[in-house]
């Protein structure tokens, strides 16, 4: 039998709202983005300071939800044998591996997961040249936390079809996963899975380029007139900063840094306690969350799709 395909990095996820075109000058002006492209469709592309053609894109919609999340594969061949692999599982893909339309181009397909998302796995795709690290804007989506009533079993399908690992996680009420590549070191998580009543996205966390550069995006929404919803703070799982912001859609969205790196020959997944204050919150800054915070972080319900088309 052949070696399993795992998928290979994070891209970035595509969002839909109603009222979202109103809020581009939030992520231009505030947030630390760029907008690199707008489509037909009325979807607003916008990149950070890192190479990524895009990262974030939000498309305006009646309902509140997820249009794809966006991962990374570093061949078209890898693509390939990935749709063959996920085909042979009885997975709803879109069609065959093609060329995208989307900013950058690149080769690739869509598929769902169990709970009607739209993944999106991509080579290919073009990369800007005139990345700058120098500036406290955010560089990359660092990750993505998705709720969901079937967190065993929807953790179990990613590893299963798509190659994550288990890195950590918080007591009984999230998997943190990470993807599977040969690298020797991997980001703690691109994904995790939080115990909910149903399934929506919690939150999109934006990688800063250094702790300093994270307090001074903090800093500049404060002057914008908007403090933390939670935080800051530093994770005990990923032993990342971390400052929650409610976006003008509603979405929670956050700045991170320093996302622990984990050694793939070494590493063994650790239960993480929620009772025990300086695990969930190593400079204990935070505190937990408050129950509106709670509120919004569970977001709204999202139907998902019927076909990854």
């Amino acid at each position: 039998m052949s070696e399993k395909i795992s998928v290979d990095f994070m891209r970035g996820i595509a969002m839909r709202a109603p009222g979202v075109t109103a809020t581009r000058s939030f992520y231009e002006q505030s947030w630390g983005l760029r907008t690199v492209a707008q489509g037909n469709d009325g979807t607003f592309y916008l990149r950070g300071t890192g190479p990524e053609q895009w990262i974030y894109a939000l498309r305006e919609d009646k309902d509140f939800g997820i249009d794809y999340i966006n991962f990374g594969m570093l061949t078209r061949d890898r693509v390939d044998a990935l749709h063959r692999q996920l085909v042979a599982d009885g997975v709803a893909v879109s069609g065959a591996p093609a060329e995208l339309s989307t900013p950058g181009g690149g080769y690739g397909f869509t598929a769902l997961d169990p709970e009607g998302r739209r993944l999106r796995f991509a080579a290919d795709v073009a990369q800007h040249a005139d990345t700058d690290d120098s500036r406290a804007m955010p560089r990359k989506v660092s990750h993505v936390v998705l709720n969901t009533p079937a967190m065993e079993s929807t953790s179990d399908w990613y590893q299963r079809h798509l190659g994550f690992r288990i890195t950590d996680y918080s007591a009984d009420m999230m998997v943190f996963l990470r993807c599977a590549t040969d690298a020797e070191f991997s980001d703690h998580h691109s994904i995790a899975l939080n115990r909910a009543q149903y399934p929506s996205a919690n939150h999109v966390a934006f990688e800063m380029p250094s702790i300093d550069s994270f307090m001074r995006g903090i800093g500049r929404m404060k002057q914008a007139g908007q403090a933390p919803a939670w935080g800051p703070g530093r994770h005990g799982p990923g032993n990342n900063p971390f400052a929650y912001f409610v976006s003008p859609s509603g979405f929670v969205i956050e700045f991170t840094s320093e996302v622990h790196k984990v050694e793939e020959a070494t590493h063994q997944p650790e239960v993480w306690p929620r009772d025990v204050p300086e695990k969930m919150d190593t400079w204990m800054t935070a505190g937990p969350p408050t129950p509106a915070m709670r509120t919004v972080m569970a977001g709204r319900p999202d139907a998902g799709w019927q076909t990854a088309a």
